[in-house]
């Protein structure tokens, strides 16, 4: 449990570029709203960034990455950051400080969060989705997290997800899925107003930053700064690179190659290969980001068909992109990359597969049922929508009292 100073270096940076993607999913999702609402957008992603950041702190860590208990939930080994410290953990990254491996989880707490509000925006309160908020990261994420990654049921059980397929992407895509059902659509969805990206420059800058960080997201979850976290790397770019390409040529197929679609079917490819990003050989992320821009497209297609107001697609991208990548890392995965995963289905290894396939529909049910649980109770005591005037005016006006642009 000795430190190496390589490997620290590369979880500190990894943590930063992590941290990150947190304002450029806030840019990303707020170019995609309408101009009214860019404030309120942005605000949620750095509410999360703020809010959950002092939860994880004070005891998030502790019960998702504490002392088993059950196979459910871990203990109070870590509270307020007890026994977290400059020296290496003996369970967890031995050798860079527990500090820093607390750090990294901590924003992949963060950004999980935020992603459930591309779900939600332009018409929830803004006390309704702060108190929603806390409650989902207590009550479904760190079960989550404890279960895969913190000793729980489901690592005993051999399932793997690299860098957050079951922990991030399902549980946050299947989730807002749960609250756009729950929310009802924006004043004016489901008569066809107009509802564009108000600026797509804002979107680009954003998936830009997104697709940075995902190095450090996956790379980083290496927890080294070896081979392993190389290997992770280009499987992480190709996969983008892949799925990009792929939604360039489905969007041009259909009607004309948009820059919302390649940098969209960029942010599926990253998705996707998250769970398998360190357990497949780097040209299986190309297939990875292939095969996830092809869902993520057709299930917004059919989405919109039934007039489902997931507003920003964090289902179609995140949810079922990352269910796939979860399935892929059970056809995939080898030992030859990485001695401390498993077979994939390609490599005989069908018994692997199924774990990683029942994880999967665990989790999902997990998510969408809790997520209900907490909107109704949320939407019951408090409300979860703004009245029809705060919605029309603009929940930057109406719930923060600003303005994105100046006088309009």
């Amino acid at each position: 449990m000795s430190i190496n100073g390589a490997d620290t270096v590369w979880m500190l940076v990894s943590t930063a570029m992590v941290m990150l993607m947190t304002p450029g999913l806030a840019l990303f999702y707020g170019g995609l709203v309408r101009s009214k609402n860019v404030l309120s957008t942005i605000m949620m992603s750095f509410m999360s960034l703020g809010v959950i950041g002092i939860l994880w702190a004070l005891f998030g860590y502790s019960l998702a990455f504490g002392a088993d208990h059950w196979g459910i939930i871990g203990g109070f080994d870590y509270v307020g950051l007890r026994n977290v410290g400059q020296a290496a953990s003996p369970i967890y990254a031995s050798t860079v400080p527990h500090l820093a491996f607390m750090s990294f989880q901590m924003m992949f707490a963060v950004i999980t969060v935020a992603l459930i509000t591309g779900a939600v925006v332009e018409r929830i309160k803004f006390g309704a989705i702060l108190v929603f908020s806390i409650l989902w990261f207590v009550l479904v994420y760190i079960p989550v997290a404890h279960w895969v990654w913190g000793g729980g049921w489901l690592a005993k059980l051999g399932v793997l997800d690299f860098a957050g397929g079951l922990v991030v992407h399902i549980t946050a895509g299947v989730s807002a899925l749960a609250m756009a059902v729950l929310l009802g659509p924006r004043k004016g969805y489901q008569d066809g107003s107009p509802m564009s990206a108000h600026n797509v420059p804002l979107v680009v800058i954003g998936a830009g930053l997104l697709w940075f960080g995902w190095f450090g997201f996956n790379a980083g979850s290496a927890l080294t700064s070896g081979g392993l976290a190389t290997s992770t790397f280009v499987t992480t770019n190709l996969s983008a690179a892949a799925g990009a390409t792929t939604w360039m040529i489905l969007s041009w197929y259909f009607r004309r190659p948009t820059v919302t679609g390649i940098v969209t079917g960029a942010v599926a490819g990253l998705g996707a290969v998250t769970p398998a990003s360190g357990y497949i050989s780097p040209i299986m992320g190309s297939v990875i980001g292939v095969v996830a821009a092809l869902i993520a497209y057709f299930c917004i297609q059919l989405r919109l068909r039934g007039k489902v107001d997931e507003s920003l697609d964090v289902w179609a991208v995140h949810g079922m992109g990352g269910t796939w990548g979860v399935l892929a890392t059970g056809l995939f995965a080898s030992v030859a990359v990485n001695s401390m995963g498993a077979n994939g289905l390609i490599h005989g290894g069908w018994l692997f597969f199924l774990k990683q396939l029942l994880a999967a529909a665990v989790i999902w049910g997990f998510s969408f049922g809790m997520t209900m649980g907490i909107g109704k109770l949320v939407d019951t005591v408090m409300g979860l929508r703004v009245n029809e005037t705060e919605e029309s005016v603009g929940l930057d006006i109406s719930q923060h009292g600003e303005r994105a642009y100046g006088e309009e």
